[in-house]
């Protein structure tokens, strides 16, 4: 399992573009839950919802920020951006 998250990293920094919110979240969701470490990526995805956020729905935004701190990734200025939308 762990080659094919690394896999799905990999392929996913690529497409974050082409990503919506609940993409983003649903993938960081997915990497948490399996406990899979993957930096680059929840990085990748932090940048990425910065520029989304306005699409991000509630449960977006509970998905994405359990995620990451279930992973224990720290994303200071997404987790900011968050707090003065809401």
């Amino acid at each position: 399992a762990p080659a094919l998250f690394n896999a799905i990293a990999d392929a996913a920094v690529t497409k974050l573009d082409k990503f919506n919110s609940q993409d983003l979240a649903n993938t960081t969701w997915a990497f948490a839950t399996a406990s899979v470490e993957a930096p680059a990526l929840f990085n990748a995805i932090a940048a990425a919802a910065l520029t989304k956020l306005d699409g991000f729905n509630p449960q977006d935004i509970a998905n994405t920020t359990w995620a990451f701190a279930t992973a224990g990734v720290e994303a200071p200025v997404l987790f900011n951006a968050i707090a003065d939308a809401a």
